[in-house]
């Protein structure tokens, strides 16, 4: 068995792997593998499994599987799998993390000290406690959040199509209510055909005055253009984002946008969690031979 790493893991990944068969991370050797590792970076496209006909398994370390042909994987007989549980803990804590950073305004209070500026009276803070978080989305992260925003006594509620109850937010029937009550609405969502764009000028429109938007799933899910106008008239007073429409972003308009924090897709990227991911890929494989046998 030869297992391929295509993108960043742990150093220790391959030493781990070895058992199984040999591991190399030389791209060239894409035709020979049988098991492919990727994160967001390689695309396994129709024309990547045409290219590898040895290829019997996919293992996204991560939990999005958007850059994976799954319907065609699966006519191949090729098996795809994810490591969710691995990554809850880190997003979680980098959504939170970008949450006091915007009403604190963190970055703009370290960065005008930096530069010399003293602007005790210019940055006016405001307080988590008593606020409403609306989570769109409420599986392993969105709950993994939602439990820690409780610790900081703000009130939860959230919607998800395929979640009717949970003992950490109030789950409200639509989307439209958790928009409309929410003071911080933070994102959980695949990103699929029916969620592609979904936070547009017209679910804007519906946000509150002032709402912060944090989103640490997909960039798609968002339309860039009309985020920036509602950070432009104030209809947003912040904007968070890890994730882009392409890694590194290219000519988004959200770059020089007013009131914006910014994070180059690290959500995933704690070393605790890349250990976690090499337990999880290990446990996958494993399976995976001894069903062989």
């Amino acid at each position: 068995m030869l297992i391929l790493i295509s993108d960043a893991f742990d150093k220790t990944l391959p030493g781990l792997l070895a058992k199984y068969g040999e591991v190399t991370d030389d791209k060239s050797r894409q035709a020979e593998a049988d098991v492919v590792l990727i994160r967001s970076k390689t695309k396994v496209t129709r024309e990547y499994i045409d290219a590898a006909p040895r290829l019997k398994m996919v293992i996204r370390g991560g939990v999005g599987l958007d850059n994976v042909d799954q319907a065609y994987a699966r006519d191949k007989g090729i098996l795809v799998f994810n490591t969710a549980d691995a990554s809850t803990v880190a997003v979680a804590e980098l959504a939170f993390a970008m949450m006091i950073a915007l009403p604190n305004h963190t970055v703009a209070a370290h960065t005008s000290m930096a530069e010399g500026q003293w602007l005790k009276k210019e940055l006016k803070r405001t307080e988590l406690m008593g606020k409403t978080l609306g989570l769109l989305g409420i599986g392993r992260i969105g709950t993994a959040l939602a439990v820690r925003a409780g610790a900081f006594g703000m009130k939860v509620i959230a919607y998800d199509p395929y979640v009717f109850f949970s003992d950490f937010a109030e789950i409200r029937p639509t989307m439209e209510e958790v928009i409309r009550e929410a003071d911080y609405i933070s994102l959980h969502m695949p990103l699929l055909d029916s969620t592609r764009g979904l936070i547009n000028k017209n679910t804007l429109k519906m946000f509150k005055d002032g709402a912060y938007l944090i989103n640490t799933c997909r960039g798609k899910v968002v339309v860039e253009e009309d985020a920036v106008e509602a950070l432009k008239s104030g209809k947003l007073a912040g904007y968070a984002t890890d994730v882009w429409y392409s890694d590194p972003p290219e000519n988004s308009p959200l770059i020089g946008a007013p009131n914006t924090l910014f994070a180059p897709h690290i959500g995933a990227s704690t070393k605790e969690n890349m250990l976690r991911i090499g337990i999880m890929i290990n446990a996958l494989i494993k399976e995976y031979k001894d069903k062989l046998k």
